[in-house]
C-alpha cells in the first residue's frame, strides 16, 4: 500500500498530521483507564487515506456558488471487532473533528471516518465488494503499526456482481419507499415529528441502498451528513438533490439530520408545514435520482454479464 503524499499540496499534508495527531490523543484517552485485559491491549493497526483526496480528484471550492468540499474520508482499522462500536469508542473523536472544523478553524477540511478490523477489511477483499477494492487499489497509508498487507482482492464474476447488486436493490430500493409513503401518511395526519423521523428514515435508507447496489459496502451509521457524502463521491446527481444556496436550506437538512433522535425524545423539536413540504420534495427527489444510479449501475452490470 501507498505511503506517500505527495499528489497533495503542504497545507493539505499539515491537516492530515493534525487530524491522526487528534484520533490517536483520543484513542488514546477513549482507554486511559480501561480495566478490561482486551481494552488495554487495544490497538489502532492502519489508519488509511482513501476517496478523492488518495486519488487525486477532491474538489475545495467553499467560496463557489455551489460551495462544494471534498472530506478527508479515513479507514482505521483496529485490533478487536468491540473496538469498532462507534458510539462507545470514537463519538468524542468525531465531536472534536466536528468542532475543530466547524467552530475552532484549525482544521479547513471536514473529516469522515469508518472503523473496522483487519478481519472486516479482509473478508470485504475476499468477497469482491468494490468498496474495499478501491480502499486497497487507491487507499494511502498515514499510520501503520506493522508491514502486513492487506488481503488480495478477489473480485467477483459479473454474473455475480450483477446478483449481488440486484438483490441489494430489490431489498433496499422498496423498504426506502415503504417508509416515504408512511412519512406521507404521518404529514397528513399532521404528526409533525414523527414525519420528520420516518423523512430521516426514508433518506437514510436511499443512501444505503445506493452505497450497497453500486459498492456492495456501506457503513452501519445513521449520520446522514455522513452517508451523503459517501454516496455523492458515487455521483455528482446526488450532490444536487440538497440544495445549499442559503443559510435556511443548510439549517433543513440539519434538522432532518437531527430527527432521528430529536423527533423522537426532545420535546423541544419543532418542524413546521411549510420546512415538512421542502423536506418531503427533496427525499422524493433523493430517490428518484437513486433510483436512476442504481438502475443505470445494474445495467452496467448486465451488459458486463
Amino acid at each position: 500500500m501507498r505511503t506517500d503524499l505527495d499528489h497533495l499540496p503542504a497545507n493539505k499534508k499539515r491537516e492530515l498530521e493534525r487530524v491522526v495527531q487528534i484520533l490517536f490523543e483520543e484513542f488514546g484517552d477513549a482507554f486511559a483507564l480501561a480495566k478490561h485485559e482486551w481494552k488495554k491491549q487495544g490497538r489502532i493497526l492502519k489508519v488509511i487515506l482513501y476517496g478523492s483526496y488518495a486519488r487525486g480528484g477532491w474538489i475545495d471550492e467553499p467560496h463557489t456558488a455551489k460551495g462544494y468540499k471534498s472530506d478527508f474520508d479515513l479507514l482505521i482499522i483496529v485490533s478487536d471487532k468491540r473496538l469498532t462500536d462507534r458510539v462507545k469508542y470514537w463519538a468524542k473523536l468525531d465531536e472534536r473533528l466536528m468542532r475543530e472544523y466547524g467552530i475552532t478553524g484549525t482544521l479547513s477540511t471536514p473529516v469522515n471516518f469508518i472503523v473496522h478490523t483487519l478481519q472486516e477489511v479482509n473478508d470485504g477483499l475476499a468477497h469482491g465488494r468494490y468498496f474495499f477494492m478501491d480502499v486497497a487499489r487507491e487507499g494511502i497509508a498515514l499510520y501503520q503499526s506493522d508491514n502486513i498487507e492487506l488481503h488480495t482482492p478477489k473480485p467477483k464474476t459479473p454474473r455475480q456482481a450483477l446478483a449481488m447488486a440486484m438483490e441489494y436493490f430489490e431489498e433496499w430500493f422498496p423498504s426506502s419507499m415503504r417508509k416515504f409513503k408512511l412519512s406521507q401518511d404521518a404529514v397528513e395526519q399532521q404528526f409533525s415529528k414523527e414525519a420528520a423521523f420516518l423523512f430521516h428514515q426514508t433518506t437514510e435508507s436511499l443512501y444505503h441502498c445506493v452505497l450497497l447496489v453500486c459498492t456492495f459496502y456501506t457503513p452501519h451509521v445513521h449520520n446522514l451528513g455522513f452517508l451523503r457524502t459517501q454516496a455523492e463521491r458515487l455521483d455528482r446527481r446526488l450532490t444536487y438533490v440538497w440544495p445549499a444556496e442559503n443559510r435556511k436550506q443548510r439549517a433543513l437538512f440539519e434538522k432532518l439530520k437531527e430527527a432521528y433522535v430529536k423527533a423522537r425524545y426532545s420535546k423541544h423539536y419543532r418542524i413546521s408545514d411549510e420546512e415538512l413540504a421542502w423536506l418531503g420534495q427533496r427525499v422524493e427527489e433523493l430517490g428518484q435520482v437513486v433510483h436512476e444510479v442504481c438502475a443505470e449501475r445494474i445495467a452496467e452490470l448486465e451488459h458486463e454479464a
